[in-house]
């Protein structure tokens, strides 16, 4: 049998190739995963189980809410307690709502897949103006100087309101990578609150450095207070969707596309 003899430069390689990393170097930086963050109930409100929500926002004590799905979107004003809107508009039907926020006196608006968002008047809500987005809409919020999109990826993106343009795009990581499927957003003392899409998750942002920091776990919250039967057990598209946060009383209201209950929370 001949022998085969290999070049000098290859078994080199070879042998840095079967050569195993040293997992144990305390050089290499390790991530924390997300610190959790509890909560508890302090009230249930009824919620319209018509409503897809896809945003929720609360803006001088008053709750407004955005819907989604073709021929069925609205953007409503709605009295919390009783669950019923008290001013709405639908949407032409040829578009998906998406994510609200309010900001400068007036209402945002995106769609899912037209390129699309608009924007009303938070008082009359009559329709002032409409830009073109690049991306698939999905989430929506603000800090004082910029709109915040999401895209149902893992880049949040920062927009001049007056014009749309895209003014900074951050990635969201954890321990384990960049997360995807972020969706329904909330700026809330510096941080962002955002849905994760088709998870029982809410998950804290560092908008400086797009960390995500802590992570909120609603999977039970549904069976613990009774509600039934679980909307996400008769649909699967019937998740964990929107978050507002009350300044007034410093909590959190969360629900689902289509949920019959909004939750009241206090952050723990």
């Amino acid at each position: 049998m001949k022998k085969i003899v290999l070049p000098l430069v290859l078994v080199a390689a070879i042998a840095c190739n079967n050569s195993k990393p040293d997992e144990t170097n305390p050089d290499i930086p390790v991530t924390p995963a997300p610190a959790s963050i509890g909560y508890s109930v302090i009230r249930m409100y009824p919620h319209d189980t018509s409503s897809y929500t896809q945003g929720l926002e609360w803006n001088d004590n008053v709750l407004y809410e955005g819907t989604g799905w073709v021929g069925k979107s609205k953007l409503l004003q709605t009295d919390y307690k009783s669950g019923k809107q008290t001013k709405g508009i639908a949407i032409d039907k040829s578009f998906f709502g998406e994510g609200i926020t309010v900001m400068n006196d007036k209402i945002y608006q995106l769609t899912w897949e037209n390129h699309k968002a608009f924007v009303y008047d938070l008082k009359t809500f009559k329709k002032l103006r409409e830009f073109e987005w690049p991306f698939e809409g999905w989430g929506l919020t603000h800090n004082d100087t910029a709109l915040i999109i999401s895209t149902g990826e893992s880049n949040l993106y920062f927009v001049d309101p007056e014009t749309f343009r895209i003014k900074r795009t951050l990635g969201v990581t954890d321990n384990n990578g960049y997360v995807g499927d972020i969706n329904e957003l909330e700026y809330v003392d510096g941080m962002i609150y955002a849905n994760i899409y088709g998870k029982d998750d809410i998950v804290k942002i560092n908008p400086a450095t797009g960390k995500v920091e802590g992570k909120l776990d609603l999977s039970t919250i549904l069976a613990q207070n009774n509600v039934t039967p679980d909307p996400r057990k008769l649909n699967q598209g019937f998740v964990l969707n929107g978050i507002a946060y009350n300044k007034t009383t410093k909590t959190f209201f969360v629900t689902g596309k289509q949920w019959p209950v909004m939750f009241e929370l206090r952050l723990q």
